[in-house]
């Protein structure tokens, strides 16, 4: 599930995504509040975390805003600090686990699994000729942060069905890839998902990719990923 669909579930009626361009950028806080939040939006609550801060070089924060409040006739609310296993999560810190292929810490931060959405486009079919079929995602979202390259356990559900597997990130340079992609060979599913959209969840890291000296060193480190992709399911996901 993307977040657009866990806040509409969350509840919310509309979401607006502003784009951060640079004329964007350069508003003052007094502006962005007065002209966005008042003028716009009519804001009169408005609910920010509290190490929220905005405006031209992020010079303003939660004090700021109640501030402006007070002037602008709007009610502020904070989100307190959110701790994990004694941790402050914040979105830097689960970027930077993502970065680092560490989707297990970056889950429980999010406390769900991180995922990608794409649409499934024909790849070079070289995944069918080792034995792993794959389905290649393109997303479109320009913006949207890639995990670093490596194997991962993922998930998805097709038909209502939830489909285990594991997913390739990276530049297959075994076989002389240079353009990253996203393939997921999925266990047990014996289907066409050309043109499909998909959203797949990545559950952990198996290994970072590799160059293999030959295509038979890379189809035993293969079943080897699906050997740990296997008892990590079961280990988890099987009761």
């Amino acid at each position: 599930m993307n977040a657009k669909k866990i806040l509409s579930n969350s509840g919310i009626d509309h979401l607006i995504i502003h784009p951060f361009t640079h004329q964007f950028s350069r508003l003052t806080a007094q502006e962005f509040v007065r002209d966005i939040l008042v003028n716009k939006l009519n804001a009169k609550k408005i609910i920010i975390g509290y190490d929220h801060r905005f405006g031209r070089n992020r010079t303003a924060d939660i004090n700021t805003l109640k501030e402006f409040g007070k002037e602008y006739d709007f009610e502020v609310e904070e989100i307190g600090k959110q701790e994990i296993e004694d941790v402050a999560v914040s979105s830097t810190k689960i970027r930077k686990a993502l970065m680092e292929g560490k989707v297990e810490k970056a889950n429980r931060y999010l406390q769900q699994p991180f995922m990608l959405t794409g649409t499934v486009v024909r790849g070079k079919g070289l995944g069918k000729d080792f034995g792993y079929p794959t389905a290649n995602l393109k997303i479109e979202e320009k913006y949207k942060l890639i995990p670093k390259n490596g194997v991962y356990v993922a998930r998805a559900i097709i038909d209502e069905i939830p489909y285990f597997g594991m997913m390739n990130i990276g530049t297959n340079p075994t076989v002389g890839g240079t353009e990253q992609t996203i393939e997921t060979y999925f266990f047990l599913l014996d289907q066409d998902l050309y043109d499909q959209k998909l959203e797949i969840q990545l559950l952990a890291r198996i290994r970072d990719e590799k160059n293999f000296e030959s295509i038979d060193s890379l189809k035993r480190a293969m079943k080897q990923d699906e050997a740990f992709s296997s008892q990590f399911i079961k280990d988890n996901y099987v009761e």
